[in-house]
């Protein structure tokens, strides 16, 4: 059977997921438990991994932001596959700190421009298109690569392979992933033109909407990537889970894979600042639940949570600035994600400083935990005084009327 055009660009959207965001950025995290068994890796360079790994994502954010071009833009996410690939096998040869940090950069740089330069040409592309300005199927690619990604080191693990091999094999599979992702994303039409020939025109946001919502998204960043990046640690470190860190992992993915085309129904219905309001409500369960109970249910239930909400957070989010930006939608994509990544830098190192002094994770959660109830504060306060999120609320349901 023939795939449609606009199924081959989403699909082209989710394979670079799998691939520069499962595997690429995602793979460290149930692999960090088992690098720290097989090599000298600790708590705090493991934090430090993980941040320079943001850094790298940061960096992206802002090349985006920096950029209109929309050609160039394409030959950036092209780039940026290739780096995906090269990094995560790059992983495998080497086990010196400075080299890990350069390729863990990279590593996050590739993860930016399939988070944000490929949404923002999907985006451009489903508009000129008249298809609906949603991203929810691209952004299962998260969800599905996080399964990727932990199912494949539960595999390797079974197969008594080493952490090198691991990652070598990772690699492996993310060069297959790349082919899909490289040749079904059409090249990009750059005029101002749907195909109908109607002008595409952007709508610019209050100044209240843009600092509420970067200091509400740096919240929900800061949040997100404790539990990213620690999980499988924190639940490998508690006696009575043991061996359970790859399958909570999983149940993330699990969760996130379908939850972004939910969020997307539910925004329709109720509006973008509710549905992403609901999002960071959850999302405080989904990361405190395992610090107040650690029982196997609880930990369950918290991965699912979490993996339900968090993915629905950036793809409100990134949805959002591309309805405002349908010219050059990865431009406001990338500022917000440059706040969203901000976090995501002082998060990772600051917890895994923290667990190396007090010997668990514990701390951390708490903190991420209360940075999500601030950032679902400012979404109330946003919704309640700003015109731009009131107009994107009403064109959420005028779409879900058509």
């Amino acid at each position: 059977m023939l795939l449609s055009p606009r199924f081959k660009v989403l699909l082209a959207g989710v394979f670079s997921q799998i691939l520069c965001i499962g595997l690429a950025r995602f793979a460290y995290t149930p692999l960090l438990p088992v690098m720290q068994q097989q090599t000298w890796l600790g708590e705090a360079a493991g934090g430090w991994l993980a941040a320079v790994n943001y850094l790298g994502y940061m960096a992206g954010a802002l090349l985006a932001a920096s950029l209109s071009d929309l050609k160039i833009k394409d030959l950036l996410y092209r780039l940026g596959l290739l780096l995906a690939v090269i990094t995560t096998a790059g992983m495998a040869v080497t086990e010196n700190l400075t080299l890990w940090m350069l390729l863990r950069f990279f590593s996050g740089l590739s993860s930016a421009a399939s988070m944000l330069i490929v949404s923002g040409l999907i985006l451009n592309w489903l508009i000129r298109h008249h298809h609906r300005g949603e991203l929810g199927i691209h952004f299962a690619g998260v969800g599905i690569g996080i399964v990727v990604a932990a199912l494949a080191v539960e595999l390797m693990l079974y197969l008594s392979q080493d952490w090198a091999s691991q990652w070598l094999w990772l690699g492996f599979l993310g060069a297959f992933l790349a082919v899909p992702a490289w040749f079904w994303l059409p090249r990009p039409e750059t005029a101002n033109l749907t195909r109908t020939g109607t002008t595409l025109e952007d709508s610019p946001p209050t100044r209240r909407f843009m600092s509420l919502m970067l200091l509400a998204y740096f919240c929900a960043g800061y949040g997100y990537v404790i539990t990213a990046t620690f999980i499988v640690a924190f639940v490998e470190r508690q006696p009575e889970l043991a061996g359970m860190g790859p399958t909570s992992f999983a149940l993330v993915g699990l969760a996130a894979a379908p939850a972004v085309m939910i969020w997307d129904l539910v925004a329709r219905q109720y509006g973008y600042l509710n549905a992403l309001l609901l999002t960071l409500v959850l999302q405080i369960g989904g990361i405190l639940l395992p610090v107040i109970h650690t029982s196997l249910a609880v930990v369950l239930i918290s991965a699912l949570l979490f993996g339900s909400t968090f993915i629905g957070s950036v793809s409100l989010v990134l949805t959002m600035a591309g309805r405002l930006y349908p010219t050059k939608p990865a431009k406001l994509m990338g500022k917000m994600t440059l706040s969203y990544g901000t976090a995501q830098v002082v998060a990772p190192a600051l917890t895994g400083m923290l667990a190396a002094w007090t010997g668990e994770y514990t701390l951390g959660l708490w903190i991420a935990g209360g940075f999500v109830a601030l950032g679902s504060l400012l979404v109330i306060w946003l919704k309640l005084t700003d015109q731009t999120a009131q107009e994107l609320d009403a064109s959420a349901k005028l779409s879900q009327a058509k």
